[in-house]
């Protein structure tokens, strides 16, 4: 089936204004592709960036349905892109060129937003990429869908290629598929020689070959001759190796020889960051009020966080239209997760309480202290924002005041604050996003 082919066929899965904007404008890279790797090229970097985060494992899947092996799908650009199978014409140098299956050049250390939830993982990272087999062999990094794994992995893999190493970056699936192509085909030598002639060895989602038995003997043999041979392996994982279920201990064992690292979901001041990061390499402006609209209404999954930016840039330029609230409020709608989380009272205020470290008690009393004040003030705030039992009167009772008023003077004076304290506002929206996603994780009451 001709890569072309499959983009039309794409055509009957998603919208069709999407695969008019988007998908309709790819090109197919015949240059560049190969047996593992089929790129497309698309014309400007939103384009791209867009359908390599929404679109890339879907045109995979349709590739593997048709042909029983799934490829890596790279979106590349049309004025940027290079033949990575061609050797160089610099004959001055001796060194031989690097390989490298394709990586997403944007995922550099540069790039990755730091903050307390991701500090030791980029660390890490950063270390093995400089000094590969030192201390941490093999790297393991774990954590949720979307949190910045991907990135770090794929970062060591562009900083090792600057370095004239040789790279192979893979997942778990691919590296299935392969495995089980060349078994069929008699071809294994061709296998191990990719395999295990790298100085790095990276794989994405390794729990994936969970229970696939003649696979991970292959991979655990592929692990000890790396290994023993000094070459470098940085895997992921959505847990820590004890965790993952179907791998032998033997193997469990082995990610444990170097370093375990864990990526947490962002804290609000991350997101903040990382969509301004993302603005910034994408060249698209966000006033503060889009900025916070985001982070508060969005996840902590980073690239669904960052696929709604490009989906929000790509429509500006495409319509010639500023992005005002108004406009990211109806571009992102179908980013935007539901909320209706049944979000309760209780739920609000425990987690001020936590927050701020005030007694859950102290809200609901007619205490007059300066931080408990505004604690009560903040709760009420969200109470009218977030919950459905939001009447006047029925929030008075709740937080014992003496009538409705005292909630109106109360919305009055955190209403003033909100538009004249910077500092007040983001903490108030922290606040909102905490709520709403420790709901949204818990499925029930914080």
């Amino acid at each position: 089936m001709s890569p072309n082919t499959v983009l039309n066929l794409l055509k009957n899965e998603i919208p069709l204004d999407e695969y008019n904007k988007y998908i309709k404008n790819l090109s197919y890279d015949q240059k560049n592709s190969n047996s593992d790797t089929i790129v497309f090229l698309a014309p400007n970097i939103l384009m791209q960036r867009y359908v390599q985060t929404k679109y890339a494992n879907k045109i995979a899947r349709i590739f593997e349905s048709s042909t029983g092996i799934m490829p890596s799908v790279s979106i590349g650009l049309k004025s940027f892109t290079r033949d990575v199978n061609k050797p160089q014409s610099d004959t001055a140098s001796s060194t031989p060129k690097s390989t490298s299956t394709i990586l997403n050049t944007s995922y550099t250390f540069e790039n990755f937003v730091v903050g307390s939830s991701n500090q030791l993982a980029f660390a890490a990272a950063e270390s093995v990429a400089k000094s590969p087999n030192r201390q941490y062999n093999p790297l393991f990094i774990y954590g949720g869908s979307g949190l910045g794994k991907t990135h770090l992995m794929q970062a060591i893999g562009n900083f090792a290629i600057k370095n004239n190493k040789t790279v192979i970056y893979t997942t778990s699936e691919q590296f299935l598929n392969d495995f089980l192509y060349n078994v069929r085909n008699n071809t294994m030598d061709r296998f191990r020689q990719k395999y295990r002639q790298c100085d790095f060895l990276l794989i994405d989602d390794i729990q994936f070959l969970s229970k696939k038995e003649q696979t991970l003997e292959e991979f655990f043999h592929t692990f000890n001759e790396l290994h023993t041979l000094g070459k470098q392996i940085v895997l992921t994982s959505d847990k820590p190796p004890k965790k993952i279920a179907g791998f032998e201990d033997r193997l469990k064992s082995r990610f444990e020889w170097g370093l375990m690292a864990d990526v947490q979901p962002p804290e609000f001041e991350t997101k903040i960051s990382i969509i301004k990061k993302k603005c910034e390499l994408d060249k698209i402006y966000l006033n503060d009020e889009v900025v916070y609209y985001i982070a508060t209404h969005m996840h902590d999954n980073i690239r669904e966080i960052e696929s709604a930016i490009s989906s929000l840039g790509a429509h500006s330029k495409m319509l010639s239209k500023e992005i005002t609230i108004e406009f990211a409020t109806e571009v992102m709608k179908d980013h935007i997760k539901d909320q209706d989380l049944d979000i309760s009272l209780n739920d609000i205020i425990r987690v001020v309480a936590h927050e701020l470290n005030i007694k859950p008690t102290d809200i609901k009393s007619r205490k007059r202290s300066s931080p408990v004040v505004e604690a009560r003030r903040i709760s009420i705030y969200l109470a009218k924002k977030l919950t459905k039992n939001n009447k006047m009167r029925e929030l008075a009772e709740f937080f014992g005041l003496k009538d409705h008023t005292a909630v109106s003077h109360a919305m009055k004076k955190i209403n003033k604050l909100l538009q004249e304290n910077e500092d007040f506002k983001i903490k108030v929206e922290e606040l909102e996003n905490k709520i709403i996603s420790t709901k949204s994780k818990n499925g029930e009451s914080v």
